[in-house]
């Protein structure tokens, strides 16, 4: 059964004739769906901003936020370890000037610290309909291509060999002083992703990059999500 806030999201984005949600919308239906993502806030002006610093705290994130920009680093449209009001009113600032002739408004997150990165997604496939991705993430996403692939609907049998068929898995080891990943969480996960590509014919791809390992947890950091 489709979730209600997630089909508000995708049928709202579907009727302004969008092809892809922005991050914050698409990490909303990510979360209705009981997958862990940053606490965040979207601010579109002064008193979301202040509204935002007492929800979220410091260290911050700040980035653009709008379905028409897909490459936020390369237009400058992210802010990191953002410690005080007077760097984030800054980086508000800057930001909103980037953005000028694109709706949308400045993803305000809590900067989520861990040195494992992790990625997840899902493709549709015309033959085999929608596919689930595990992998390492981040930087080696497209560098070492270290990923598996299981047909949806999973079962957590599925996800425990998804985890064990990358040749990195020992990532989710308990390694150098971190601790082991938490892989029932990450089953979960996988299996949320794998169903909203079963509830919802018109997402075509779900990209999640990175999900942050923030001691055992994963966490989703950014999220993209196209839609037909």
């Amino acid at each position: 059964m489709k979730n209600d806030k997630a089909t508000r999201i995708i049928e709202k984005a579907l009727k302004q004739g969008r092809k892809t949600l922005s991050e914050y919308e698409a990490k909303q239906v990510l979360s209705a769906y009981g997958i862990p993502i940053t606490k965040e806030v979207l601010a579109k002006d002064k008193a979301g901003l202040e509204s935002g610093l007492k929800k979220i705290g410091f260290p911050l994130v700040m980035k653009g936020c709008s379905a028409d920009i897909a490459h936020k680093t390369e237009k400058g449209l992210i802010h990191v370890d953002i410690r005080t009001a007077a760097e984030a009113k800054k980086a508000f600032r800057e930001i909103l000037a980037g953005m000028e002739g694109y709706e949308g408004g400045v993803l305000m997150q809590e900067m989520i610290k861990g040195r494992r990165e992790l990625v997840m997604g899902l493709t549709r496939d015309p033959q085999f309909g929608p596919c689930v991705m595990f992998g390492l993430g981040g930087i080696f996403t497209e560098i070492l291509h270290d990923v598996s692939f299981r047909r949806a609907p999973l079962e957590i049998r599925d996800t425990k060999e998804m985890m064990q068929e990358i040749k990195g898995h020992k990532i989710l080891d308990a390694v150098r002083g971190m601790e082991a990943a938490d892989q029932k969480l990450l089953s979960e996960m996988l299996i949320s992703v794998g169903r909203i590509g079963l509830d919802f014919d018109n997402v075509m791809e779900i990209d999640l990059n990175p999900v942050i390992l923030s001691g055992s947890k994963p966490v989703v950091v950014d999220a993209l999500i196209v839609l037909k």
